[in-house]
């Protein structure tokens, strides 16, 4: 059974015009020896998992002023990490511990071409042995932030 997590923001910073900071934590990391093109592409692809399954952390749809609909967006930020490949490997071991939500991205997704081959190259390796290049994770910011110990914001 998936847990749900609320992302409550706090009022009290609210009101007073500061930022709001949320309770909950999305997250992602990506391998520092990544391309740039890659990195963003990881990012984009890891995202979008959390949004299937974790209704709670997607917005309302937005409006212009001219009344044209867009879609909705997460309600919190997303923050990127980078680490080396062992930085990685360990924070999902820890992910997985604590049996988070994450989305997994790996090396072999680079080479395939579409949505059922990508599920087929991830099914294909044991867990110990994913070559990952990115994940996503959300929860408890608190715990978030112990499952990324030792990964740096990205530049």
């Amino acid at each position: 059974m998936q847990t749900t997590y609320k992302t409550p923001a706090r009022p009290d910073r609210q009101s007073r015009g500061m930022s709001t900071r949320f309770d909950t934590k999305i997250a992602v990391l990506l391998r520092e020896d990544l391309e740039t093109w890659q990195r963003l592409n990881v990012t984009a692809f890891l995202v979008s998992g959390l949004g299937t399954r974790l209704p709670e952390v997607i917005g309302e749809p937005y409006e212009d002023a001219d009344r044209v609909p867009y879609l909705p967006m997460f309600r919190q930020p997303v923050l990127v990490f980078e680490g080396a490949k062992e930085t990685l490997k360990a924070a999902h071991t820890r992910t997985l511990s604590r049996a988070l939500p994450c989305a997994v991205f790996t090396g072999d997704l680079f080479a395939t071409g579409h949505d059922e081959a990508n599920r087929a190259a991830v099914r294909a390796v044991g867990t110990a042995d994913l070559d990952l290049v990115g994940l996503a994770v959300y929860g408890p910011r608190n715990v978030v932030d112990k499952i990324l110990k030792g990964a740096r914001m990205h530049p």
